[in-house]
């Protein structure tokens, strides 16, 4: 599967994905990035006039490249208009900020997946290399109501 059909494959669009560019993504996990754009709207009032990015933005960016990309690798062609890959649960520990204008890069290793549950762990790093978040995320797949 190309990995910019994963992408196209995502349901989500601009200002609400936070995936630029997948690098990888086998059956194991995936990796890929993004940059938080400054004009973002969540900016204009979180930490005034010292704005990072929120955590659950941090997250949702982790879930999308981790977890929700490597459901659509994993799928393949399996990949029906009816089916929702849903986030169910996150245990993520945040350990740096990450400002506007930052490249993030996330990996996910795959823990398991059956029965249409996919848990992965997941860490995000900044373009130095540290890590700012990590965590475990759950997900499913289900048929749209």
């Amino acid at each position: 599967m190309n990995l910019n059909d994963i992408i196209a494959q995502l349901p989500y669009s601009k200002p609400f994905l936070f995936v630029d560019e997948l690098l990888h993504a086998d059956e194991n996990g995936t990796i890929g990035t993004y940059t938080y754009d400054e004009n973002l709207d969540f900016y204009r009032g979180h930490f005034n006039g010292n704005p990072v990015t929120p955590g659950v933005i941090l997250t949702e960016t982790m879930a999308q490249i981790g977890m929700v990309c490597l459901g659509i690798y994993l799928l393949n062609n399996d990949l029906k208009k009816d089916t929702v890959i849903a986030f169910t649960s996150a245990d993520v520990q945040f350990l740096k900020p990450v400002y506007p204008n930052e490249k993030v890069t996330v990996s996910s290793e795959k823990t398991f997946f059956r029965f249409g549950k996919l848990k992965c762990t997941v860490v995000m790093k900044n373009e130095a290399g540290q890590e700012v978040c990590k965590g475990i995320l759950s997900g499913m797949i289900t048929a749209r109501l």
